[in-house]
């Protein structure tokens, strides 16, 4: 772990699971944004790497009031066929909690504020993801202040990261998040000396709810 193995003396990283969360969705006109498909990596530090111990996918039926639109599809490739049979958000939510089972986590987004606005709303069906949350985006800013842009594309292009062929599917987003947040570290341990997951909470840590009455684009 080049750079990362100075967290491993912060006993709160050492025995964090980080929770690499992603939520495709759709955004109804004046109501948050409702989930299609979510993706979760979770990644455990060890002496030599953050290591995956799971993952999950599942596609997700949107509300009536929030439906697939031909926007969402061009974006996702997902289709109204692909949805009409699936499960509604609390039913596959309830399938991520069992995977939970080793606490303490964070919870960690790109533009954390959409996950942390739908997590929020179905916490009834997962409990175990009402954790902290970490921002790969407001960490980014404090690693590498000055960047034209902080989306998660505008990211892995500055470090020399793939784009994933999947990108804007679920699971692809959640495990190149989980390698972004992995050079962001390496990087804020090499050039600001951060060490502790406190101060990783202090720098980028769960951004307020999201305003129920605006519309959620950065998926």
């Amino acid at each position: 772990m080049t750079d990362l193995h100075r967290y491993l003396d912060d006993p709160a990283f050492a025995t964090t699971r980080f929770v690499i969360i992603d939520f495709e969705g759709t955004t109804p006109a004046g109501c948050p944004a409702e989930p299609i498909e979510v993706g979760a990596v979770i990644l455990r530090p060890t002496p030599r790497r953050m290591e995956c111990v799971s993952r999950f996918e599942a596609l997700i039926r949107p509300p009536a009031h929030a439906p697939l639109t031909e926007a969402d599809t061009r974006q996702t490739g997902i289709t109204a066929r692909m949805l009409d049979d699936r499960p509604a958000a609390p039913a596959v939510l309830a399938g991520l909690d069992p995977l939970l089972t080793d606490p303490p986590y964070l919870l960690v987004a790109h533009h954390a504020a959409t996950e942390a606005g739908i997590l929020r709303r179905y916490a009834h069906a997962c409990p175990s993801t009402a954790a902290p949350m970490l921002d790969t985006l407001a960490l980014a800013k404090r690693c590498r202040p000055g960047l034209a842009s902080y989306a998660l594309d505008a990211l892995l292009t500055f470090y020399g990261m793939a784009i994933p062929a999947g990108r804007h599917r679920a699971l692809a987003d959640a495990e190149v998040t989980g390698h972004l947040q992995i050079r962001l570290l390496a990087d804020g341990a090499r050039a600001h000396r951060w060490c502790r997951l406190d101060q990783l909470r202090d720098l980028a840590g769960e951004p307020p709810a999201a305003d129920p009455h605006a519309q959620e684009f950065l998926f």
